[in-house]
This record gives structure tokens, C-alpha cells and sequence, in this order.
């Protein structure tokens, strides 16, 4: 299926932003562990991680759809958008249920660059993906909310200025469904790092700028409840469906770049006689990953799709991250086994790459989990949790 002129020139943009930040660029800040500075302050400039921000508050007003392609082609470009994707399906929660003294006093900020939001505070060490089952509490007391507990794998939290915080404000024994009771702050970490908010890195085996985070009696302004307390499970859910989708663009990025070096290598790699890409044990793996990245970008387009028409994309969201993570550790498994040693090589790039798309089917969900959601909810077997 072929873009629209206007996606085709969001393409063509992000690919020339990228040119600026090639390779070499990468690979220095994955050795030294380091935050993509200039790579995340050059897309605010141009105006790409404003995207999904209404014109009227200084953003692009664009579809998830042209979110897709951005995320995508930073990947297809040998990039990480990990250092800043979170501030796309972050926005949601804002953009449906905050007020409009939050939109007006945050969004135009955000937009310009002013501040950022990247950090989402969910996942705890002893819930997981059990979301329902988080200890995080916030308490009400008069013109503010105390809270306490600790959040792990919040990535991006030492580079961002807000965190989007999911805590329970009413007690889990205390509420009629298991979805109530919890709620979603905005948090200015700027004001709260040594006042009751501390952030430790955690080192993982990508460069992924992630960190666990503890809250200590951190006092936030009863203004920065997002929507109505004790629904903020529901505000979450959305935001979610997004989040698959982006990744899974992501992941089409990946699984377009490995194709790619793994198809030029192929062709230039002369062995015997001639190039190895001759050989159909070397041709058929790379044509097959190409198939299969196809087929998953499909399902990436139709579920932003249904997202943008405000339908209820649930099964296609996860259908697309399940789908596309598992098309881009394909592509990556297939494009080391092209490169033989030389994959390992830190200086091909493929080894980075490898490691960084690895994570997308353990992060933002599982595949089990995935698999879990397609089985009762939209199969009907029985409920295994």
C-alpha cells in the first residue's frame, strides 16, 4: 500500500534529521552508556515529538499514523527512538483527561521543547504487569497527595522534567472493581528529585536509560490529579493501545534496517567465487525475514488505523506488537547469521541493533501476555489470571 504524499514527506524528513547522527554516533553512546542529547533536542526542534499535540497548543496535530512513521524510520535509519517515544503515547492521557488549565499550562511546553515528558511510572518490582496489583499509594491531604513506593524500569526518568505517575488512591480491599481505585498524576520531577523522589539507574544490556524510582512522602499539588481519582486505570488503557502500536512501528524499523544491511552484505561478500547472497541458505532467510516484516507492517498500518478512527483497537494493537517484535528478532537473528563473525562486530552495528530489538518482545508487554489477552478476550478460553 503506498503513503499519502504527506506521510511520504514525514518519511523523507525524519530520514534526513537522521543523516546528522549516523552510525558512529550510536555506537559511541551505546559504549558509553549515554543519553542521546542531541538526537532528542534535534527532533523537538523539528517539531516530531510534538506530533500528536493539537495545533492549538503548539504541536503538529498529526495521527497516530504519522507517529508510526516517524518512530519507524528513526529505526529504519540505525537510530533508537526509545530515548524519547514515550512522549507520544504519553500525551494521550493528557490530551483525553486533563483539564484545560493542564492542557494550556503543559502542552505548548512540551511541544516546544520546554519541557519534557518521557518518563511513565507503572511497572513495580512486585507486581509486574499485574498493574491491578501495585502498592504505590497517594494520599489526599487537603490541597495535595502524599505519595509512597517505588516504581521500576521507568526509563528515561534522569532526562525527563515530568513523569505520568499511576498510584493507588483508594485501598484495593476498599473498592468494587479491581479496575477502581487507581489514579494518574502529573509529577515535576524537577521539584521533587531530593524531596521525597529518588532515581537510581539500572545498567541493562542496551542503552536504554532506564531506572528504578522511589517516592518518600513526595508531596504533589492536588491540581496535577489527572481527570477524576480512582479512574486512572481506564486513562491508562488508551495510552497503552498506542504504545503497542508505536513500538511495533518501531520494530518495523528494526526489521527493515537488519534486511537491509543484511541484503548489502550479502551482495558484497565474496566467497568462493562469488557473493555469498548466490547461496539460497544465505538468500532464503533473508527474503523470508522480508516477507514476514511485510506482513506485520500491514497489521501496524490497519491497527493505527482503527486507532485514529476512535475505534476500539485492542486486538489489532496487540496483534501488531506481537506480530512486528517477533518480525524484527527474526530479521536480527537472520542478519548476525549473514554477517557470521562479523555480527559480533562492534563496528557493523548489528551486534547494537540485536541487542536493542531484542527487548520489544519482554518491553512495553510480553508476548505471553499478548498471547494471554488474544486467548480470553477476544477468543473467549478461559481466564488464566
Amino acid at each position: 500500500m503506498a503513503e499519502g504524499e504527506d506521510l511520504a514527506a514525514i518519511r523523507a524528513g525524519v530520514a534526513k534529521l537522521c543523516e546528522a547522527f549516523p552510525d558512529a554516533y550510536w555506537r559511541e553512546l551505546d559504549r558509553a552508556r549515554a543519553y542521546p542529547e542531541d538526537f532528542v533536542r534535534a527532533l523537538t526542534e523539528a517539531g516530531y515529538l510534538a506530533a500528536l499535540i493539537p495545533e492549538a497548543y503548539g504541536g503538529s496535530g498529526l495521527s497516530l499514523r504519522a507517529a508510526t512513521v516517524i518512530l519507524e524510520e528513526i529505526h529504519a535509519q540505525g537510530g533508537n527512538a526509545a530515548a524519547c517515544h514515550a512522549q507520544m503515547y504519553i500525551m494521550g492521557a493528557i490530551l483525553r483527561h486533563g483539564s484545560e488549565e493542564q492542557k494550556a499550562e503543559y502542552l505548548p511546553r512540551i511541544a516546544s521543547g520546554e519541557l519534557r515528558l518521557q518518563a511513565f511510572g507503572v511497572t513495580e518490582p512486585s507486581s509486574g504487569t499485574d498493574t491491578l496489583s501495585l502498592r504505590t499509594t497517594a494520599r489526599r491531604e487537603g490541597d495535595r497527595y502524599i505519595i509512597n513506593g517505588q516504581k521500576i524500569w521507568t526509563s528515561r526518568a534522569e532526562h525527563s522534567d515530568l513523569m505520568l505517575l499511576l498510584a493507588r488512591t483508594t485501598p484495593r480491599e476498599a473498592v468494587a472493581r479491581r479496575t477502581d481505585g487507581l489514579s494518574v498524576f502529573l509529577v515535576d520531577m524537577r521539584a521533587a528529585r531530593g524531596h521525597g523522589l529518588t532515581i537510581r539507574p539500572i545498567r541493562t544490556m542496551m542503552n536504554h536509560a532506564t531506572t528504578e524510582v522511589f517516592f518518600d512522602n513526595l508531596e504533589v499539588p492536588a491540581r496535577n490529579l489527572i481527570g477524576e481519582e480512582g479512574q486512572g486505570f481506564r486513562y491508562i488503557l488508551s495510552g497503552m493501545n498506542a504504545e503497542r502500536i508505536l513500538i511495533a512501528a518501531e520494530c518495523i524499523g528494526d526489521a527493515k534496517w537488519f534486511i537491509r544491511r543484511a541484503r548489502d552484505y550479502a551482495n558484497a561478500r565474496v566467497l568462493f567465487g562469488r557473493p555469498i547472497g548466490a547461496n539460497q541458505g544465505v538468500q532464503f532467510p533473508i527474503a523470508r525475514a522480508y516477507a514476514q516484516m511485510r506482513a506485520a507492517e500491514l497489521m501496524v498500518h490497519h491497527a493505527a488505523g482503527r486507532y485514529d478512527a476512535g475505534d476500539a483497537a485492542g486486538e489489532e494493537a496487540n496483534i501488531a506488537k506481537l506480530l512486528a517484535s517477533e518480525a524484527s528478532w527474526a530479521a536480527a537473528d537472520m542478519c548476525v547469521q549473514t554477517h557470521g563473525g562479523f555480527g559480533f562486530a562492534e563496528e557493523y552495528d548489528v551486534e547494537r541493533k540485536f541487542r536493542e530489538t531484542r527487548l520489544y518482545q519482554v518491553a512495553p508487554i510480553s508476548t505471553n501476555m499478548i498471547l494471554a489477552y488474544l486467548g480470553q478476550n477476544v477468543l473467549g478460553l478461559p481466564r488464566s489470571y
